[in-house]
């Protein structure tokens, strides 16, 4: 139902309601930045906590791995922050910033598998590597895409 289609007496509701959606949806938002924030700081720790622990067990690849896999959950978190500091600005959410977060997830699971508990199987490393390969592609498409002079 459009607004046209709302008889007059609603409209000083419809502008109430609007007005109370907004400043929730503003509401939501204080704590999307407030969560992805905390995130940072824990993040953050527990890539200096990975370092600390590589460095006493003296297996520093191993720690490394693991410690880059933690670091890349920083990327990504560090992307969707952007994101929200670009809407909050008032631009629009892109696609390419969640393929993005996307992608370095595919690529920070590829890099943490050797270093896993249980070995991953081949059929398992394919479906990771696949993934991020569409994942790439997906990304790379929408890049050039936006390139293109509009018709």
């Amino acid at each position: 139902m459009s607004q046209d289609q709302l008889p007059e007496e609603f409209a000083p509701l419809n502008r109430m309601a609007i007005r109370a959606m907004l400043w929730l949806n503003g509401f939501a938002h204080i704590i999307i930045g407030l969560a992805l924030a905390t995130s940072v700081i824990m993040f953050t720790w527990l890539f200096f906590n990975d370092v600390k622990e590589a460095a006493y067990a003296h297996n520093l690849v191993h720690g490394f791995l693991h410690a880059l896999g933690t670091l890349m959950l920083l990327w990504s978190i560090s992307a969707l922050i952007s994101a929200e500091i670009r809407y909050l600005n008032g631009s629009k959410l892109v696609v390419e910033t969640f393929i993005e977060v996307v992608l370095v997830l595919f690529l920070r699971k590829l890099i943490v598998m050797p270093v896993q508990d249980a070995t991953p199987t081949f059929a398992e490393v394919g479906m990771w590597a696949g993934g991020a390969f569409m994942m790439g592609v997906l990304y790379v498409l929408i890049r050039w895409s936006q390139k293109q002079p509009s018709a």
